[in-house]
């Protein structure tokens, strides 16, 4: 099939190399003329595993195309996929849908054939609603059907979770072909055994806002029961092992630690309380801004505990941060929990240094005033502390005795629960979490 992607950023860029992957032919349409130039060359602008050997090698072959015209995109195709973002508005919960409104009111008015629009991007429930009146506003003597097609990527694993999801998720209004349309884009897929659960768009949307508010409920629980354990002398990850055994809680998403951030689950839960809210059911979401509250003190928790292994003050002290990058396997510092914590210890006074295997361009241009080392060693020279707050592979591998040897102190503090803190003890490092 003829496939657009109005959109190319994170969300974007995936789903138009993963369409192209499937067979189709897509035009992908991005704005930014920089953005488009590197994309158009086969060069993905962010860090994702798979993704750049899979874009270049359709830009390569002619099945993927990269323009900013929506007039190239009217003529090209009469599936449309909205991909752009959903950012939180300055100052307010609510999502910004401006980007969405925007492709609805560029496409539309340049249709001269029935067209349907599959909504990706992550929005608050009754946008498909409220965009499918603005689409019969402005369509000319055509018929413009818009369904929700929710995505759910992990950072790091996209490609896979796009090519071999769980599920797919269709909300329609009703009476179209968006159905039909939709199991012809996903055949490959379909018939791997995924399967497709078909509802009407408030269900689609509230799914998608749904995962995110309960993985975010997951993740907040586990540190909450961490507080208790602090206060108590407990272990908390012997109580996520134990209670993970249990197939009604599961043991994903309950590793305790510096918690979450990325551009999703943190926006995404407090679009979701104001659109409650909007619509009067503010009360059954406000569990939701207790979440919120705990993840954010798992970041105060960090600098506290760092002045505390410090001696009480951080003033002329070097501490070493291991890990930019909100998570693993990407290299996106949206709301990272790790440059939050290293930009409160620098306003306490201590010198910070900071490595990242992959983020250290993005978190430059956040945190400028940050120092940054090339190396994970090299960050941690002369430092009186080492903070490691993202589980990354090459951070688990380090040598604690040849680590010690670069240090001023051998203070650790595990942000993510993922060193072997038997091994580090013996290297005669001070281990906390």
């Amino acid at each position: 099939m003829r496939i657009v992607v109005l959109g190319l950023g994170y969300l974007g860029a995936t789903h138009a190399a993963c369409m192209a992957e499937l067979g189709h032919e897509v035009l992908g349409i991005e704005v930014v003329p920089e953005k488009r130039a590197q994309l158009a060359a086969g060069d993905v602008p962010f860090y994702e595993p798979g993704l750049p050997e899979l874009l270049k090698r359709h830009i390569d072959s002619g099945r993927l195309v990269v323009s900013g015209s929506y007039s190239e995109a009217a003529e090209f195709a009469d599936v449309f996929f909205i991909a752009v973002g959903t950012p939180q508005k300055k100052g307010e919960y609510s999502a910004d849908l401006q980007y969405v409104d925007a492709a609805i009111d560029e496409l539309v008015p340049l249709l001269t054939r029935d067209a349907i629009i599959l909504g990706k991007s992550t929005v608050p429930v009754g946008t498909a609603q409220r965009l499918s009146e603005r689409a019969d506003e402005l369509a000319k003597d055509i018929d413009v059907e818009i369904a929700w097609n929710p995505e759910f990527l992990r950072e790091g694993y996209a490609v896979n979770d796009t090519l071999h999801p769980d599920r797919l998720v269709l909300g329609l209004f009703g009476g179209g072909q968006a159905e039909a349309i939709c199991r012809e884009i996903y055949q490959l897929i379909l018939d791997g055994g995924t399967p497709m659960i078909v509802t009407d768009p408030p269900t689609a949307e509230l799914v998608k806002t749904s995962a995110n508010a309960f993985l975010a409920t997951k993740i907040s629980f586990i540190n909450a029961i961490a507080e208790v354990c602090d206060a108590a002398g407990a272990d908390v990850k012997a109580i996520a092992d134990a209670i993970g055994f249990d197939a009604r809680i599961g043991r994903k998403f309950l590793n305790a630690g510096l918690g979450f951030g990325g551009g999703c689950l943190p926006k995404d839960i407090r679009a979701f309380m104001a659109r409650a809210g909007e619509l009067g059911a503010a009360e059954a979401l406000s569990f939701l801004r207790e979440v919120d509250n705990v993840n954010m003190r798992r970041r105060t928790r960090m600098v506290e505990l760092t002045r505390e292994v410090c001696g009480g003050s951080l003033l002329g002290k070097r501490i070493a941060i291991l890990g930019s990058a909100f998570k693993p396997e990407s290299d996106d510092v949206r709301d990272s929990p790790a440059l939050n914590v290293a930009g409160q210890i620098q306003l306490q006074g201590a010198s910070v240094t900071v490595y990242d295997p992959k983020a250290m361009d993005n978190s430059r241009k956040l945190f400028p005033t940050l120092d940054y080392a090339v190396t994970a060693v090299e960050a941690c020279e002369k430092a009186d502390a080492v903070l490691v707050l993202t589980e990354w592979s090459e951070f688990m591998a380090l040598n604690p005795v040849e680590l010690g040897a670069q240090v001023r102190e051998r203070n650790v503090i595990d942000g993510r629960m993922c060193l072997d803190s038997t091994q580090w003890a013996a290297a005669g490092w001070q281990y906390r979490v």
